[in-house]
């Protein structure tokens, strides 16, 4: 009896044995493997850095020219992160070097804020223009608790404010073209456009927010202003290296 389970335990270890050894298959002249197998003897790869400005980006590569590869591309691939890679390897894979990611601070566009959060959140992630002053002349004079009706006819928005016996009229135009700091510091921010409404919270205190109304079409201008930065900050870099920049 106890020779037979011998057998049995022998038989099921050989096939826990064979369940883990690799099948290949050959189909149609490409091989598969059923298990994910890691090749000895690839090439190794470095680390990026990780960095927060564009000017590191430009230290590292006029300063650190031998870890560069015959072929590098520049990729601008949004407002807030550009990555250094390599050109196409030998097993057509390419090495990352250096990611860097913007700092901004986060507006949050179509949602509502009370009073003293949108005045704080507009001079803080926004450069000043006209319409940014009107729209904080607008926001700033509105008290809680008191009473106001608000109009729109699709170009302006008009309110009207009631302080005891007292009216202020302000006409605020619709949309405003507003200048938030949301790309990296070292180029110009673009402005774009966006439609500015007020309304009463239910407690008889005002609320505002911002909707943006461009389409997106800030974040293409952004990309553009972070190539000409590079083309012009690395201009004696790119004609030594094979420097391609994309956006």
């Amino acid at each position: 009896m106890f020779e037979g389970l011998k057998e049995a335990l022998q038989y099921v270890n050989e096939l826990k044995e064979a369940s883990m050894q690799p099948i290949v298959t050959e189909i149609a002249g490409k091989t598969y493997c059923d298990k994910n197998l890691r090749r000895y003897g690839e090439e190794d790869l470095a680390e990026p850095i990780h960095v927060n400005t564009l000017s590191a980006m430009v230290d590292y590569i006029t300063g650190k020219k031998e870890e560069l590869r015959e072929n590098m591309i520049l990729h601008i691939t949004s407002p807030k992160e550009v990555r250094l890679y390599s050109g196409l390897l030998e097993e057509r894979r390419r090495e990352t070097l250096f990611v860097c990611n913007a700092i901004v601070n986060e507006f949050q566009f179509d949602k509502y804020y009370d009073q003293e959060r949108f005045l704080i959140e507009l001079q803080a992630n926004f450069a000043v223009n006209d319409d940014l002053q009107t729209i904080m002349q607008v926001a700033g004079n509105i008290q809680a608790g008191t009473t106001a009706s608000y109009s729109d006819d699709g170009v302006s928005q008009k309110t009207t404010i009631k302080t005891g016996v007292q009216r202020v009229d302000v006409q605020v135009p619709n949309p405003v073209k507003l200048i938030p700091y949301r790309t990296f510091g070292e180029v110009e921010q673009p402005s774009s456009l966006y439609v500015f409404r007020v309304r009463d919270d239910g407690n008889g205190a005002p609320a505002f927010k911002l909707v943006e109304a461009d389409n997106g079409l800030w974040k293409h201008a952004a990309m553009l202003k972070i190539k000409d930065y590079f083309e012009y900050e690395l201009a004696d870099v790119m004609k030594e290296r094979n420097i391609t920049i994309i956006a």
